[in-house]
């Protein structure tokens, strides 16, 4: 005589626990996302591939409130972003290329109604992920939104560590702990001119200005403009040096 065991097996109770949090994120419950982001993101113990994960972040995106429509793009892209850079789920983009559409579509109607700074800059982020045009758009538009970039002087040498500040503080460069003293030396930023823009620097200032965002699309010129090292004087590109510490 044999039995058969009625335990569930592994990857029916992963799927079970992707349902169940996917749900209850549609709800709005802030735990659940915070365990998404930690078992599909950070330590890959539900399977970004599953077809639940792409479905279900798109119907949340169209239809959900707008907090959690952005929390669902949030994820999409990164996840998609992550999943480019690694062999087994390189593919992602085209398997799931009907989802990710409606996603990106999502991503770009919330873009034109959302009035707050930041939640518009995170939502151009998931643009850009989705689109997968690059990989290091969460630093691009992390210095945005958090007003300065930590960067490394582009000399060989690497002669110093900086800050480049775009924001309520000013625009310049330093080498100094500026939020601890106003009596820094510092060095002015010089923007991008709007007109001589052009790739993605062109694009994301047009979109900004479109959407009624001129003081993103301002702080866009910076980013796309050039500071000083305070170091040896050297004059670089902000985002070339965002985009290589990204690398």
């Amino acid at each position: 005589m044999t039995t058969s065991s009625s335990a569930p097996r592994a990857d029916d109770t992963d799927t079970d626990r992707l349902r169940t949090l996917l749900e209850r994120a549609a709800t709005g419950d802030g735990r659940a996302w915070s365990d998404l982001w930690t078992e599909l993101f950070h330590n890959g113990t539900l399977d970004v591939a599953d077809p639940l994960v792409p479905r279900a972040l798109a119907d949340m995106a169209e239809a959900g409130t707008a907090d959690t429509a952005a929390s669902a793009l949030h994820l999409a892209g990164a996840v998609l972003v992550q999943a480019d850079q690694r062999f087994e789920t390189r593919d992602l983009r085209d398997r799931y290329a009907p989802e990710i559409a409606r996603l990106l579509a999502a991503a770009n109607r919330w873009r034109q109604v959302t009035a707050d700074r930041n939640d518009y800059c995170h939502l151009l982020e998931a643009v850009l992920n989705l689109e997968g045009d690059i990989h290091w758009a969460e630093d691009l538009v992390g210095g945005v939104v958090g007003e300065e970039y930590e960067l490394e002087c582009p000399d060989p040498d690497g002669c110093a560590s900086l800050w480049v500040v775009l924001g309520e503080r000013g625009f310049f460069s330093t080498a100094e702990d500026y939020a601890l003293s106003d009596d820094v030396e510092t060095f002015p930023l010089h923007p991008a001119d709007p007109r001589a823009l052009e790739g993605l620097g062109r694009r994301l200032h047009d979109l900004a200005l479109a959407d009624g965002h001129e003081e993103v699309a301002r702080a866009l010129t910076y980013a796309f403009g050039e500071a000083t090292c305070p170091e040896c004087g050297r004059r670089f590109s902000v985002v070339g040096q965002v985009a290589a510490r990204s690398s």
